[in-house]
């Protein structure tokens, strides 16, 4: 068994395509759009097959991200050995957003860092374990 893809509502869907097109080599596919209901996504696919369904809606509801909160609270990418961790993560703070904590081994023997995208969802970045 494996997880299909993973989605998240976001208020700027072309932001947030950029973001994860640069910093995480995504691959978008076509935009879609149901007018209809209001509901526009993207498919984002990264290189060994993961797929982030980007998604915005006219119905969303956009409450304060508390960094401690139930339900799913960050997406890791394993981006290859602890140097591609710390040239992402210094590149995405020169490019002016917020790296909350790393790069550093974690108890557990992570090597990480977390950011936030544009809209404040928690991003982590591994080195390959």
């Amino acid at each position: 068994m494996r997880i299909e893809h993973v989605a998240m509502y976001v208020n700027d869907l072309e932001k947030e395509k950029k973001f994860f097109e640069t910093y995480f080599d995504a691959k978008a596919g076509e935009r879609y759009v149901h007018e209809e209901i209001g509901f526009s996504s993207y498919f984002l696919e990264f290189h060994d097959g993961a797929r982030l369904e980007i998604m915005n809606s006219t119905q969303m509801n956009d409450t304060e991200k508390y960094k401690k909160r139930t339900g799913f609270i960050h997406i890791a990418f394993t981006v290859g050995q602890k140097e591609d961790v710390d040239r992402i993560t210094e590149k995405i703070r020169n490019d002016g957003y917020e790296v909350i904590s790393g790069p550093r081994t974690t108890g557990d023997g992570y090597y990480e860092s977390c950011i936030l995208d544009p809209e404040g969802n928690q991003i982590e970045i591994t080195a390959d374990t």
